[in-house]
């Protein structure tokens, strides 16, 4: 199974005097492979996914994904690969207010370029198969957590990354909610996609991932290569 993503000695410290967030963290995640990522609050989880999605740069060592290292790129070429190659669910969906239903998924489409036709074909795919059709023309002020959470899937998955972050997908959701968003990212993860959620439910862990990465004080505590 060929690495899609490699972290090699990174680390990450925000104030000089403080302990570092991630201390010399060396993974790799094989492309088709499902991981998560579990720790307590302050165990480094976070910032863990938010080098991988190219958020923040590493202090020290690498990040690879599919092969570049993100710390060679410019903010500029980092946003463009990161559009093209990584979808990102966040917990708390990050939608924009301002925009319809169908606009929020179509946006990441527009700035990769992909023509009008095909990128509403595809927006329209995804709608249908996650059950919000009915709300494309709707604005995020309008929807339940969970309509929002299957937005930001949707917004996610529109240019089919290849590799899906997911930070904490079914914590700000109902129950039922989070049932069928972990089914979802379990067939996900059965259909190839590259997975790696960041999350503390351990049944979500175990239902949607091959293999889980445990970390503690910014260091792998098991599991981890």
């Amino acid at each position: 199974m060929a690495g899609l993503v490699r972290l090699a000695a990174a680390s990450k410290t925000y104030e000089p005097a403080s302990p570092p967030a991630l201390d010399g963290v060396s993974i790799e995640v094989g492309a088709g492979e499902a991981v998560a990522v579990m720790g307590p609050s302050g165990s480094g989880k976070s910032t863990l996914l938010n080098l991988i999605a190219g958020l923040d740069r590493p202090t020290a060592g690498t990040v690879e994904v599919a092969g570049v290292n993100l710390g060679d790129l410019s903010e500029r070429r980092l946003a463009m690969f990161r559009r093209a190659r990584i979808g990102i669910v966040f917990q708390f969906f990050h939608l924009l207010d301002e925009l319809t239903v169908r606009d929020n998924v179509l946006l990441p489409a527009q700035l990769a370029g992909t023509p009008t036709r095909s990128a509403r074909a595809r927006a329209a795919e995804l709608l249908e198969a996650l059950g919000i059709a009915e709300r494309a023309a709707a604005y995020p002020a309008r929807l339940s957590g969970g309509e929002r959470q299957w937005v930001a899937i949707a917004r996610a998955l529109v240019n089919r990354p290849d590799l899906l972050l997911a930070d904490e997908p079914t914590g700000a959701v109902d129950a039922r909610t989070g049932a069928q968003v972990t089914e979802m990212l379990r067939d996900l993860g059965r259909s190839g996609q590259t997975l790696l959620l960041v999350t503390h439910d351990r049944a979500l862990a175990e239902r949607c991932a091959t293999r889980v990465i445990e970390l503690s004080d910014g260091r792998v505590a098991g599991a981890g290569s």
